[in-house]
C-alpha cells in the first residue's frame, strides 16, 4: 500500500496504456472510413450543385439497356444482362475467398489444400453447367 503523501513509483495501470493502444491502432482505419465518406458525400453532393437541370421530353422518357420500351411487357426478357453481372459476383465473391488463403497458405497446410480444392471444385462445376447450357452465348 502506498502512503498518502508519496507519489506512486512503478508503471501505469493497464487499463490507461490499454486504450491509448486501442485508439492508436484503431485510428488510420477509422481516418480511411471518415475519408472514404467524405469523398462519397462529396460525388454525391457537388454534382447537385454544379449540374444543370434542363430537363427534355426526350431525357423524361423511360430507358432500358438500350431499347425502346415500346413492346408489350408480358414478352420474353433476354436475361444475359443478368447471367453476367451475377457470374461477375460470383468470381469477386471466388477472389473474396482465394485472395486470404493465399496469405495463409503454408500455415494452412494440407487441410487449407484440399479445402480450397473443394470450394473451386464446386465453382467450377457451376461453370461447367452454365457453360453447357449455353449462358455465356451472346447472341
Amino acid at each position: 500500500m502506498s502512503e498518502p503523501g508519496r507519489a506512486r513509483l512503478g508503471p501505469p495501470p493497464v487499463h490507461v496504456g490499454l486504450t491509448a493502444l486501442v485508439t492508436m491502432t484503431f485510428a488510420p482505419i477509422l481516418m480511411v472510413f471518415a475519408f472514404g465518406a467524405l469523398v462519397a458525400g462529396a460525388l454525391l453532393f457537388i454534382p447537385t450543385l454544379i449540374a444543370p437541370r434542363r430537363l427534355t421530353p426526350v431525357k423524361a422518357e423511360p430507358f432500358e439497356c438500350g431499347k425502346d420500351p415500346i413492346a408489350v411487357a408480358e414478352g420474353r426478357f433476354a436475361i444475359k444482362f443478368s447471367t453476367v453481372a451475377i457470374f461477375f459476383i460470383i468470381i469477386d465473391i471466388e477472389l473474396l475467398f482465394i485472395w486470404p488463403w493465399a496469405t495463409l497458405y503454408r500455415k494452412l497446410g494440407w487441410f487449407g489444400f484440399v479445402e480450397m480444392l473443394v470450394f473451386l471444385g464446386v465453382l467450377m462445376l457451376g461453370f461447367a453447367y452454365v457453360w453447357r447450357k449455353g449462358g455465356l452465348e451472346w447472341e
